[in-house]
């Protein structure tokens, strides 16, 4: 083992240990579930930092960094989009809490029943499922090559130092190591910014100018980010879980701030894969530019990555808890919650020996919930409860027909990539939306 691969180790092992040690346990499941110390629960200033790095997952940065590469800023921007959806979903959020409703599974069992609440039980469980194999992947990818035994072993190790920690305190832990998180991700891609635009490989100036801002260089993928961001939050329980744990004038100010610092977070990441464009690499943008740059700048990014994954993983182990056990009500207890965690850790690794793509964990996933934008985002409109089925089923078959590349070419106006992923979703959303108001309209519901 070389003296770069020990830090790395060191690195993995010394954090998540630290983190360990330093959280708090959870010894009521007001404490687990819900993140109350001592009774408080977080201000704006930690439910604000817990939103931004629980979102900016390794995964996200992977991808603004490729995507940078790929397109200058108008890739980093256009992945960025996807933080629009804070705003959205805060707006909603403080409007279903308005009208007394604790949680989004509260409010879909009232206005759809018990069958709507298990349906979209189902969509939020293959979400979190995707969240735990789509993160450690990009960690692992800094141990080692995908497929080896370096690259498997640092994946299995991260997931269980952070599923330790996440057992100890539940969304307590999260909450607390997430502000910790935050503070550092910030300060090194402080570092990371510095030094890129300090470089005699590229001008300040270009890191703003790259990319050209043309449907097939990336605004296909722009415009389609904000078209899911009606939709996207409502199935990422580690987002709604937050806005129903503060009160709801601090919610939606942190959430609001969370749009805005989220996507700024990410679009200077986009600055990696511009200066690995820049330098002519090939290969995942953050981790060639990290070589390039030496020990310090891999260090630097292996950290960032660390510490964002370590962020969204622990806060889908807290999610996946409460969804078994207070929103299907399987077991309000903390036995049931630790259970439940471990259970999400086992089967969200299996899909690392399968070898699948990361960003596919974001755009087709995403694509198969657009028929939640009409149901939360005309929720007080009264319609009778198929148009819930109609509304969900619709967006699922527009999401496997973009996963299976079967749709008429003729509903596809613009050229380039994600052209069909901005089409499928424009029509599959105006499409869910008439499917929901369809049986108001037919059955001339009040």
């Amino acid at each position: 083992m070389d003296n770069i691969t020990l830090l790395q180790w060191l690195l993995v092992l010394g954090s998540s240990l630290v983190l360990l040690l330093i959280s708090p346990k959870a010894k009521t499941a007001s404490d687990f579930f819900k993140a109350t110390v001592k009774g408080k629960s977080p201000n704006v200033f930690m439910l604000t930092g817990s939103l931004v790095i629980s979102w900016i997952m390794a995964k996200s940065i992977a991808n603004a960094s490729d995507l940078g590469m790929s397109y200058g800023i108008v890739g980093g921007m256009a992945y960025a989009c996807y933080y629009v959806s804070f705003a959205i979903a805060g707006v909603v959020i403080y409007q279903l809490r308005k009208r007394g409703f604790n949680s989004i599974h509260e409010f879909l069992a009232t206005k759809f029943g018990r069958g709507a609440l298990v349906v979209f039980s189902l969509l939020i469980g293959f979400r979190l499922f995707n969240e735990v194999w789509s993160n450690t992947i990009v960690i692992g990818l800094f141990y080692g090559v995908q497929g080896s035994n370096s690259y498997y072993l640092a994946i299995v190790v991260f997931t269980v130092l952070t599923l330790l920690y996440a057992l100890k305190g539940g969304l307590s832990s999260s909450i607390f190591t997430d502000v910790i998180q935050m503070v550092l991700f910030t300060s090194l891609l402080g570092i990371i910014v510095y030094l890129l635009t300090s470089t005699d490989q590229i001008e300040p100036s270009e890191f703003i100018s790259s990319g050209t801002w043309s449907m097939d260089m990336g605004l296909n993928l722009f415009f389609a980010a904000l078209i899911q961001s009606f939709s996207y939050p409502f199935h990422d329980p580690v987002l709604t879980d937050r806005g129903f744990i503060s009160d709801k004038k601090i919610m939606l100010k942190s959430f609001l701030w969370a749009s805005v610092i989220g996507f700024v977070c990410i679009t200077l990441f986009s600055f990696v894969g511009i200066y690995a464009s820049a330098i002519g690499s090939e290969g995942q943008a953050a981790l060639e530019v990290a070589k390039t740059f030496g020990v310090v700048m891999l260090i630097v990014i292996n950290f960032i990555m660390v510490t964002s994954a370590a962020s969204t993983l622990d806060s889908a182990f807290s999610s996946f808890s409460k969804l078994i056990s207070v929103d299907l009500k399987l077991g309000n207890n903390l036995k049931t919650g630790r259970i439940a965690m471990v259970a999400i850790a086992v089967l969200g690794t299996i899909p690392v020996f399968l070898n699948p793509e990361v960003l596919s964990a974001t755009t087709v996933s995403g694509t198969m919930v657009i028929g939640l934008a009409p149901i939360f985002i005309f929720w007080k409109v009264k319609v009778p409860k198929i148009s819930y089925y109609l509304s969900v089923l619709g967006g699922v078959g527009i999401g496997v027909m973009l996963l299976l590349q079967v749709f008429p070419d003729a509903i596809i106006f613009t050229q380039g990539k994600y052209a069909d992923l901005l089409w499928l979703n424009l029509w599959g959303t105006l499409f869910c939306t008439l499917l929901y108001f369809a049986p108001k309209w037919i059955l001339k519901h009040d």
